[in-house]
């Protein structure tokens, strides 16, 4: 069996998505689980996946506020 090495952009990103959710569920007062689904529902994480590469330079706090934003412009009430 053969095991591939994932590239160092896909890796980051994991680790970015992997650290923004947990701080994202903690600005809103939400356990992870329901972040992300909340985040799912409402176009937070296709957000993430899109624009991970300007969040994850920005400051946390924008970041968030920034996924926030796109889930409540699609819906989301938190």
């Amino acid at each position: 069996m053969e095991i591939k090495k994932l590239d160092k952009e896909t890796s980051d990103k994991i680790s970015f998505i992997a650290f923004i959710v947990p701080e994202f569920a903690r600005a809103y007062k939400m356990n992870m689980q329901d972040a992300y689904f909340y985040l799912k529902k409402y176009g937070g994480m296709d957000y993430l996946n899109e624009c991970w590469w300007a969040l994850h330079i920005d400051n946390p706090f924008w970041a968030v506020r920034d996924m926030y934003k796109v889930c409540r412009s699609n819906g989301g009430l938190r």
